[in-house]
């Protein structure tokens, strides 16, 4: 019997995956439509962007409180919480009578996703054995990816009949499901939690710099790749405009694309368990990295298709990094706290690639950017592997 079977992946299945399907779907389902609803309320295009960039405001400002949250109440309950807020968040948002209200409803829908899955990754250490963490890690990114392919898909089918108020009825109806199932399911970390009850909490901040040397080493790694997976996201369709494809053309090579990004999220997870997470770091680094490199000589649809895949594949195999190497990383005292401090490195990482993206491309050009991009990763690759073989090592010695 392997260990995957002795383990019992089906016991886990739903309490672990379920909730992040379905709140990752909620979040899907009105990403796509959320700058024509600012429109709808009368907001000029740059308003509409500020408007829809509150939700990644959110999520940065989230992160350490979000920790210090799930360190005083434990996992299931923040869960619940975040679950509750994301739900009248999402709702506000779709029926605001205003701009100013709506832009509010989605900076409180980024603080809940902090929230949620900061408490996600707890809880997913709590209950996996170590020998499959990075396996349940690379299929909780999975199922985050596959929430947010199938919430756009449910989403459009709401909208026919019902306006773009459809998609936030189907995205409320989501983060029902999400929360029903955490309450529902049954509780696998209740023992751990009521252990952790009882200990003294740290300040977030105190945790932060106990643990500077490890955020500014491995952490700087994290920001990296997080801002690289976030530059993909935006330059790939500008890039389409910039070639002059279409909406049609970008949606569909949006989607082949995070299809393949699917396939090589479980063989990661066993790469990272079974050979060490830094190959993992390598590959992914260094294939979306050079797929930055080559980005300005796609001139076509079935040039730029092909530069996405590789991309996502890269992508894919390193699904749940960044969580691995955190669960790694995290002491068994404070983890919620340092949790939310590796989670903001990745956070910073988000908003620096976004952030860096435009500038370059307003001082110079889009292609300059693209190779900007791929040699920042080439020189995160080197310093990001460094660190992490060196923490796979101590890790075996262990």
């Amino acid at each position: 019997m392997s260990e995957s079977e002795t383990f019992g992946w089906r016991r886990i299945a739903v309490p672990a995956f379920g909730p992040t399907l379905l709140s990752a779907a909620a979040t899907g389902a009105v990403v796509p439509i959320a700058a024509l609803r600012a429109d709808e309320l009368g907001a000029s295009i740059g308003t509409a962007a500020f408007v829809v960039a509150l939700t990644g405001v959110g999520q940065l400002v989230g992160v350490l409180p979000a920790g210090a949250l799930v360190a005083r109440i434990g996992e299931r309950a923040t869960l619940v919480r975040a679950g509750l807020l994301d739900i009248v968040a999402l709702a506000v948002a779709g029926w605001a009578p205003s701009l100013w209200l709506m832009g509010v409803a989605l900076l409180l829908s980024g603080l809940a996703s902090s929230a949620f899955f900061l408490a996600r990754q707890g809880y997913m250490i709590d209950v996996l054995p170590q020998r499959l963490l990075a396996r349940g890690m690379s299929l909780l990114g999975g199922s985050m990816r596959a929430g947010l392919l199938l919430g756009p898909v449910l989403g459009s089918v709401a909208i026919a009949p019902f306006g773009l108020q459809g998609a936030y009825g189907v995205a409320v109806l989501l983060a029902v499901g999400s929360v029903v199932t955490v309450l529902t399911a049954p509780d696998l970390t209740g023992d751990h939690e009521r252990a952790r009850a009882g200990e003294p909490h740290t300040g977030v901040l105190r945790v932060v710099r106990q643990h500077a040397r490890l955020l500014l080493t491995q952490g700087i790694g994290v920001t990296v790749i997080s801002a690289l997976r976030q530059s993909r996201l935006v330059i790939l369709p500008l890039w389409a405009v910039h070639i002059g494809l279409d909406g049609v053309d970008s949606s569909q090579i949006f989607a082949v694309a995070g299809v393949a990004e699917l396939l090589l999220v479980y063989p990661g997870g066993w790469v990272m368990d079974r050979l060490g997470r830094v190959w993992v770091v390598a590959v992914l680094l260094s294939v979306v990295s050079t797929s930055f490199l080559a980005l300005p000589l796609a001139g076509t649809k079935g040039e730029l298709l092909a530069v996405a895949l590789v991309m996502a594949l890269g992508n894919g195999l390193g699904s749940g990094i960044v969580m691995t190497l955190g669960a790694d990383a995290a002491p068994d005292r404070d983890r919620a706290q340092f949790l939310g401090a590796w989670r903001l490195m990745g956070e910073l990482g988000h908003a620096g690639g976004t952030l860096g993206l435009s500038a370059v491309t307003a001082l110079v050009s889009l292609p300059v950017a693209a190779v900007v991009l791929g040699a920042t990763g080439l020189v995160g690759l080197g310093w990001t592997s460094l660190w992490v073989s060196r923490a796979d090592r101590e890790r075996g010695k262990a």
